[in-house]
C-alpha cells in the first residue's frame, strides 16, 4: 500500500511552484545539492550499459530534456535515468521505441516531475484545439515500457481558463502492451490517467503498482486491460460546483471482445471533497466504439467516505446504462463500500472472484516480479 503520509497533491505542487513558503516543498534538488544526480544508477562517465542515457535539467547528463533523450534512443531496450528536477515539456514515445525503461534516480516520485499544461480545448498553433489525446503531457505507444519513481502531471486549471470548455487535461496516455508503472504519481483533474490501447482490436495489458492518482472527472479512463495494485486514488475538492456529484474515479471503455478491463486490487480511495461527493465509476461508451462493454472490478479495497455508497455508479449516457456493463465489487471495506441498496452494488461470488486477479488479467506477463 501507499505510504501513510499523503503524497503532495497537484494543487500543493502548484502552490510550492509559485513560491508559497507554507506549502510543503517538492523534492526537486537544486544543481548544487548533490554530486550524484543519478544516484546509484551511474553517470555519463560511468554508464551502466551502452543503452543507458542520462537526463538532467541542470546539464550534468547526456540531455537536459526527456524528449531529447527519447528522440536519441532509437530502437529497442533503452534506459533513461532522470535526475531530480521539474521537466516542463511534452513527451511522446512512438511504437518503434520498445522495451524502454525510465528511472527516477532519486527513487522518490516527488523528485522527478514531467509536467505540461495543455487541455483538450487549448488552441493549437496553426488552428484547432488539442483534443483529449493531444492534451497529454506524456504519451507512450510502445510495448514493453516501464517507469519507476516518476510523477506525470498536467497542471492546467479550469479556474485559469474560464473561456475554455474542453477541460480534459491528460497527464499520461499509455497505449502499449506490457506497460508497467511502479511507485509513480499521476496528477491532474479531468482525465488524468488515460490507460488505453493503440487500436480497438488491441488488448493492451498495463500494470500500476503502489502508484498515486488524483483528479475529479473520469480521472482513470480508457480501454486497456489495466491492473491497479496497492494504489491510492484521491478525489479533489471542487469549488466550482454547488452540488454532487463532483466527479467519477473510473471511466473504462473496454471493448466487448475483451474479457478483462480494469481491475483495482488492494488499493484505497480517499478524498479532499465532502462525503459522498464522488461516484466510483461510470461507463464510457465512445462514439468510435458503440459496442463497448466497459469492465471494472474493485476488490479488497478501502473506499473512503468521499464515495457515494448508496449509488456509486451512474451513466455517462442513458443509452448505455451502467447496469448493462461489467461492473462488480468484492470484499471492499470503508464507508464508501457500505451496501445499503444491494441492486446498486453488484458483488462477485468467491468463485467469480477467482478469475479476477492480476495473474488472470495479465496472463504470461508477471510485472510484479520485476525489480
Amino acid at each position: 500500500m501507499s505510504s501513510p503520509h499523503l503524497p503532495l497533491s497537484r494543487r500543493g505542487f502548484l502552490l510550492a511552484g509559485a513560491g508559497a513558503g507554507a506549502a510543503p516543498a517538492l523534492t526537486t534538488r537544486p544543481a548544487h545539492a548533490t554530486a550524484r544526480p543519478f544516484g546509484r544508477y551511474g553517470s555519463p562517465e560511468r554508464r551502466r550499459t551502452p543503452r543507458t542515457l542520462y537526463v538532467d535539467p541542470h546539464g550534468r547528463g547526456d540531455f537536459t530534456t526527456v524528449q531529447a533523450a527519447v528522440t536519441a534512443a532509437t530502437g529497442s531496450g533503452w534506459t533513461l535515468v532522470l535526475a531530480p528536477g521539474v521537466y516542463r515539456e511534452t513527451v511522446a514515445v512512438d511504437t518503434t521505441r520498445t522495451e524502454a525503461t525510465w528511472i527516477g534516480a532519486a527513487e522518490d516520485p516527488r523528485a522527478v516531475v514531467i509536467v505540461y499544461d495543455n487541455a483538450a480545448g487549448t488552441p493549437r498553433p496553426g488552428g484547432g484545439t488539442y483534443g483529449t489525446t493531444g492534451s497529454a503531457t506524456t504519451t507512450v505507444q510502445a510495448d514493453g515500457f516501464t517507469a519507476r519513481w516518476i510523477t506525470f502531471a498536467n497542471d492546467w486549471l479550469r479556474a485559469d481558463h474560464p473561456d475554455i470548455s474542453g477541460t480534459q487535461a491528460v497527464a499520461l496516455k499509455v497505449q502499449g502492451d506490457r506497460s508497467a508503472f511502479h511507485h509513480c504519481r499521476f496528477l491532474g483533474h479531468q482525465d488524468t490517467l488515460y490507460a488505453d490501447s493503440t487500436a480497438l482490436g488491441v488488448f493492451a495489458r498495463q500494470y500500476f503498482a503502489r502508484c498515486y492518482v488524483e483528479g475529479d472527472v473520469d480521472f482513470v479512463f480508457g480501454r486497456a486491460t489495466a491492473v491497479y495494485e496497492g494504489c491510492h486514488f484521491r478525489t479533489l475538492n471542487r469549488t466550482d460546483l454547488a452540488a454532487a456529484p463532483y466527479g467519477f474515479v473510473f471511466a473504462p471503455s473496454t471493448a466487448a471482445a475483451n474479457p478483462n478491463g480494469y481491475l483495482v486490487s488492494r488499493s484505497r480511495i480517499s478524498s479532499e471533497a465532502p462525503d459522498a461527493a464522488y461516484k466510483l465509476a461510470r461507463p464510457w461508451v465512445p462514439s468510435s466504439d458503440t459496442t463497448a462493454r466497459p469492465s471494472l472490478v474493485v476488490r479488497d479495497a478501502y473506499l473512503g467516505a468521499g464515495i457515494d455508497a448508496v449509488a456509486p455508479y451512474t451513466n455517462m449516457s442513458d443509452a448505455f446504462p451502467w447496469q448493462r456493463q461489467r461492473f462488480a465489487e468484492y470484499r471492499n471495506s470503508g464507508p464508501g463500500a457500505v451496501i445499503t441498496v444491494p441492486e446498486n452494488r453488484p458483488q462477485l461470488t468467491a468463485a467469480e472472484a477467482a478469475s479476477h486477479t492480476p495473474a488472470a488479467y495479465l496472463g504470461d506477463w508477471t510485472p510484479w516480479q520485476e525489480r
